[in-house]
């Protein structure tokens, strides 16, 4: 009994010390590789988005029609979704670290250079190239992160990358109204000043992000032998499904096409949103400093929103569920917008819906990577986000259309409201066909 007892013990204070090793190479990797990921996509959602400020006055100067600004902000995304697969397959075959910083140098490169556009046609040659230029970046960190964190802690450190969503407004807006006073200077107009300051960190970035990343947990050389051999082995611990390794099993495969329809639902909203925010306020009346200041109200609550629902779905372990609610408060929050009467509802609704947006996001991408390994998740994560990106195409061009067509913003809000409500019913389907989700 004695031996027991003393076996019994030692058996509880190795797991306590594998669990401490554990916990520990965990912080270390949050703190070594998130900040600046979430950095980089602070900056590639604001050379996505800011695109909707510069409409406050480049339109004028350059002759842009509301469904001209609408085509050229989203074909972008165009360019994006042809290129998505194979610029996920070239991150497998050379490398995160190296494709991530190909990617993010390039895409400052495109940014900066929209500052030359002269007329509709140049603005949509740019604005496509930017989208051919960030194409990979989005899913190739998905796939990059699910190689150093369990599936336990994915919705959390998706959360937190994807808190460069609602941080880019919540910077972007102030200093995207700030740069277009820079109107004249040295020759240039206000919008190119925005272009030039807010492209050029990208690049910046892009470069750190090769001397900073590493491709494995075996190369973390910030972790200990110890906390290196612990992280490895509870990577390979991890539960999955039978694993899809085959890239065109993967794209024939029913739960990723139903994935890339819910995605195409909440980021048409997004974006939805994002592109014409600015120019939605502008109808109110309000000017730059005040338009950059309203704006940052529904992103600051989504930073504080998404956390605390990332906790919840953590704890849960219903991803399902959570998604499902995200998108139909995502479409609430939409339709209140649309019947509000005064600014403060309609903040209230635009606030509501990009909270559930933004949630939603980091929510979803913990899904496909229960049953996509290896080069079927780079080649599968990229399809589900090639697809459902277009819905950053649409989502622009149709609330552009539609104002431009009726004269007010209300029929482009409700027809968001309404894909996102369907989104959400595709995502209560998820159940029958992914286990444990």
């Amino acid at each position: 009994m004695y031996s027991e007892s003393i076996e019994t013990d030692s058996s509880s204070v190795y797991l306590l010390n594998q669990q401490a090793v554990r916990q520990r190479a965990l912080r270390k990797n949050a703190w070594r590789l998130l900040p600046l990921l979430t950095l980089a996509f602070i900056f590639n959602y604001i050379d996505r988005t800011s695109v909707g400020f510069a409409a406050l006055t480049m339109n004028q100067d350059i002759g842009l029609t509301p469904a001209q600004f609408g085509w050229g902000a989203g074909v972008l995304f165009a360019g994006y979704c042809l290129f998505e697969i194979p610029s996920n397959l070239a991150l497998y075959r050379y490398g995160a670290r190296r494709w991530l910083a190909r990617i993010m140098i390039t895409w400052g490169l495109a940014s900066t250079a929209t500052c030359l556009v002269q007329g509709p046609t140049s603005f949509y040659v740019l604005r496509l190239l930017l989208g051919i230029a960030e194409a990979g970046f989005f899913p190739g960190v998905t796939f990059f992160l699910a190689c150093w964190f369990p599936a336990q802690y994915r919705v959390r450190v998706l959360a937190f990358f994807m808190l460069g969503v609602p941080l880019s407004s919540v910077l972007g807006g102030p200093l995207s109204a700030a740069l277009l006073g820079l109107d004249g200077m040295a020759g240039l107009h206000g919008w190119q000043w925005m272009f030039i300051v807010q492209g050029v960190p990208a690049v910046v970035i892009g470069f750190a992000v090769l001397a900073w990343l590493r491709d494995d947990p075996k190369d973390a050389y910030w972790l200990t032998q110890e906390e290196r051999t612990e992280l490895v082995t509870m990577l390979q611990e991890e539960p999955r499904e039978k694993p899809k390794r085959a890239l065109f099993s993967a794209l024939r495969d029913g739960r990723v096409l139903l994935l890339a329809a819910i995605q195409f639902g909440f980021v048409l909203g997004s974006y939805g949103i994002g592109i014409w925010l600015p120019v939605i306020l502008k109808g109110h009346g309000f000017n730059l400093v005040r338009i950059g200041a309203l704006s940052t109200i529904p992103y600051i609550a989504a930073v504080f929103g998404m956390l605390i629902w990332a906790r919840a779905v953590d704890r849960s372990g219903r991803r399902v569920f959570h998604l499902v609610s995200a998108c139909l408060l995502g479409a609430i929050g939409l339709a209140l917008s649309a019947v509000a009467n005064g600014i403060v509802i309609e903040i209230v609704g635009l606030s509501l819906a990009v909270i559930a947006v933004s949630s939603a996001r980091a929510i979803f991408w913990t899904i496909p990577t229960r049953f996509l390994t290896g080069v079927a998740a780079a080649g599968g994560l990229a399809f589900i986000n090639s697809i459902g990106t277009l819905g950053g195409f649409a989502g622009p061009y149709l609330v552009g259309f539609l104002k431009q067509s009726t004269g007010t913003f209300s029929a482009g809000i409700w027809a968001m409201a309404g894909v996102l409500a369907v989104a959400a019913a595709l995502a209560a389907s998820l159940t029958l066909v992914i286990k444990k989700a």
